[in-house]
């Protein structure tokens, strides 16, 4: 996996062997990740979101420990896929990364716990697959506005954001520090640390 600019986020980039009757590629390994991660990857659930085009969700993270990683692929369509370091005291503290996902190339996505996660789905019928470290849990899950103009996402200015009302209500980054909402950087390094024992 090839590490990202942001501590705690890579993307895979799979061989595709294609032929006649279509390719075949492994979406994830569990030796390949735990080099990169450091760990294996605990699967507790595994989600499945169809979006039309212009749908953007998020940005979602959950309170650390035991957060939520999450390890996303686009299995049909295409998304912007963005990983969003909101660990109050990291060195890359407010910033965000951008990956495009889609069925052509088959890149997936790893972020960590702590990290915020969104997408703004490209295509219609965009299918987004991800494998969650831990369970849906709503008392632990949070939402920063993906539009704050403090985080300046560069979403493709030629697709129009449709948000749900839970995100379009949600706070923007300084609000949500403000209430005490974000992990810091230091409870998420000692939380990667016991997850390599």
């Amino acid at each position: 996996m090839r590490q990202l600019a942001i501590e705690g986020a890579w993307v895979h980039e799979p061989k595709v062997f294609p032929d006649n009757r279509g390719s075949f590629h492994e979406w994830f390994k569990e030796a390949d990740f735990a080099e990169s991660a450091g760990h294996p990857l605990r699967l507790a659930q595994a989600n499945c979101s169809v979006s039309s085009r212009g749908t953007l969700r998020g940005i979602h993270f959950a309170d650390v420990p035991p957060s939520q990683a999450k390890y996303v692929k686009c299995v049909r369509g295409a998304i912007l896929d963005v990983v969003v370091d909101i660990r109050v005291g990291s060195p890359t503290y407010k910033q965000w990364e951008a990956v495009r996902l889609d069925d052509v190339d088959h890149h997936s996505v790893y972020l960590a716990e702590g990290l915020g996660h969104a997408f703004l789905a490209l295509s219609d019928d965009a299918t987004v697959v991800y494998l969650c470290s831990a369970g849906y849990a709503p008392d632990r899950e949070h939402g920063i506005n993906p539009l704050d103009p403090e985080l300046a996402i560069e979403w493709p200015a030629d697709v129009t954001p449709l948000l749900s009302d839970k995100d379009a209500a949600a706070p923007n980054l300084a609000e949500a520090e403000a209430r005490g909402l974000l992990p810091s950087y230091a409870d998420c390094r000692a939380f990667t640390e016991e997850l390599r024992g």
